[in-house]
């Protein structure tokens, strides 16, 4: 048993759901956080605490912390997971779904950041875990709100830890890849519904078509990677700052680092069908 006190956010389905459990099974007392609370039933029943939480809404964020806090004295390892895909024409999206996208992918994790730093700074202890995607170093058509929200991340968590390095305090970024969730199919929907009869009808009907097709959920990796590499970097004396996993991470954020900007958007339009 470690004794350690870990909140998972996002936990009621995909990547959330097998690291609360990965954690529960390595002695983490385990918090898993949702918005809707009837979803983490079937968690509740493997040992996981179920925790109601907005990451939208300051006060769910706080009376969460506070909770856990009071419960089992503090914070010691934050997996900031809740996140969704916003895919749409940057033309075509309309700002308040923009806002909410940065509200639930970047603020909400920031904010959980605030409040969980001050136990990890007295104890000079504890690990920040932001699940940000390969879509935090490449791009793609269609998705630029949700892709704005991972490279927002990722320069956020690279500040973070050089300002809590000197008090003990690890963050760890997790750049998953292509990932057997619901996230796809949600954000493929979405992207139909904003752009599909847009002048950007022909590339949305293209994209929508690559997330959601079933030779992408085939190809893509279980949420089980994600959850053993996030195991792997807590339990780690000094973790790795990234860890790129999960199908096509590597190879993409790779490539993206060694050519031109023209030649990846060409390996992208090939990849997503997009026409040139």
């Amino acid at each position: 048993m470690t004794g350690k006190i870990a909140l998972v956010t996002g936990a009621s389905s995909g990547i959330g759901e097998a690291t609360a459990l990965k954690l529960s099974d390595l002695g983490y007392t385990v918090y898993g956080a949702a918005r809707r609370a009837e979803r983490l039933e079937p968690l509740a029943a493997r040992g996981i605490r179920p925790l109601a939480m907005d990451v939208t809404d300051d006060d769910s964020m706080r009376a969460g912390v506070e909770h856990i806090t009071a419960e089992a004295g503090g914070v010691d390892v934050l997996v900031n997971n809740a996140g969704y895909g916003s895919y749409g024409a940057i033309e075509d999206v309309p700002l308040d779904e923009a806002r909410r996208q940065f509200e639930v992918n970047v603020f909400g994790a920031m904010r959980l950041a605030q409040l969980v730093l001050p136990h990890m700074r007295a104890r000079r202890d504890g690990t920040i875990v932001n699940i940000t995607s390969m879509g935090g170093k490449v791009h793609t058509p269609l998705g630029g709100w949700y892709h704005g929200t991972k490279f927002a991340l990722e320069a956020l968590s690279d500040c973070l830890r050089m300002e809590t390095k000197p008090f003990g305090v690890d963050v760890v970024v997790i750049e998953p890849g292509g990932i057997r969730t619901e996230w796809g199919a949600i954000a493929a929907d979405h992207l139909r519904k904003t752009s599909g009869a847009s002048p950007y009808a022909e590339q949305a009907d293209a994209v929508a078509n690559s997330l959601g097709s079933e030779s992408t959920a085939k190809r893509s990796s279980a949420p089980q990677v994600i959850a053993d590499t996030i195991a792997k970097a807590v339990t780690a004396r000094r973790p790795k700052t990234r860890y790129a996993t999960g199908f096509g991470a590597r190879p993409l954020i790779t490539l993206r680092r060694f050519v031109s900007d023209r030649t990846f958007d060409a390996v992208i339009r090939r990849a997503t069908g997009v026409p040139s």
